[in-house]
């Protein structure tokens, strides 16, 4: 599954919305919510992401991300465990969004129901982040990889076991790369992923 920012109604596509950019409360279609730590830090505060996830219907989300810190592990537990509970009691399944350092050992499993591989991009592609993505789907945990934007990195996203994955390469040329990208989507699909690494 591709999550886009840009929302389109293409079934294969569901759509990422984010705290501070994401206001529309009427669209259909399988989505996820992200903290927006990531594109505006200075933004986020815990009692206004909770406010505007509160706004949403939770039935066709797929997880909604606690509050992280870019590539910093330790950071980001100190930020996301206290606000797990609050997201699920809110009705949705809480993602952690694991980054540099991270590691199986250190993640408590029963306070998440996801995994988001955020970290920096030399991370989040190397065999640490796959470790993390197997770990969380032999607990039976959904696993999401950020910022996919080329159809190789996809497919190592699909090879280490992610069930869907985001990106921004529909907010540019997005007629001629919605195309691209559902072709994409059909050629995981069709073709078997053979050792990646």
């Amino acid at each position: 599954m591709y999550l886009s920012g840009k929302y389109t109604d293409n079934p294969d596509i569901g759509s990422l919305r984010t705290f501070n950019g994401w206001s529309r409360r009427d669209l259909p279609g399988v989505w996820a919510a992200d903290n927006g730590c990531f594109n505006q830090p200075d933004k986020y505060t815990d009692e206004g992401y909770l406010s505007w996830l509160a706004r949403f219907d939770t039935s066709d989300c797929l997880f909604a991300t606690a509050p992280d810190v870019v590539a910093d592990a330790e950071g980001t537990r100190r930020r996301a465990y206290p606000l797990m509970p609050c997201i699920r009691q809110l009705g949705y399944r809480a993602a952690f969004v694991v980054q540099d350092g991270e590691t199986p050992e250190q993640v408590h499993w029963d306070e998440l129901d996801a995994i988001f591989i955020g970290g920096s991009t030399e991370w989040k592609l190397s065999q640490h982040a796959a470790t993390l993505a197997s770990a969380a789907k032999q607990r039976g945990k959904w696993v999401h990889m950020g910022r996919v934007n080329s159809y190789r990195r996809m497919r190592l996203a699909a090879a280490i076991g992610c069930d869907s994955v985001d990106g921004t390469f529909l907010a540019f040329g997005p007629d001629k790369n919605e195309k691209q990208l559902i072709g994409w989507l059909h050629s995981l699909h069709q073709q078997p992923l053979l050792e990646f690494f």
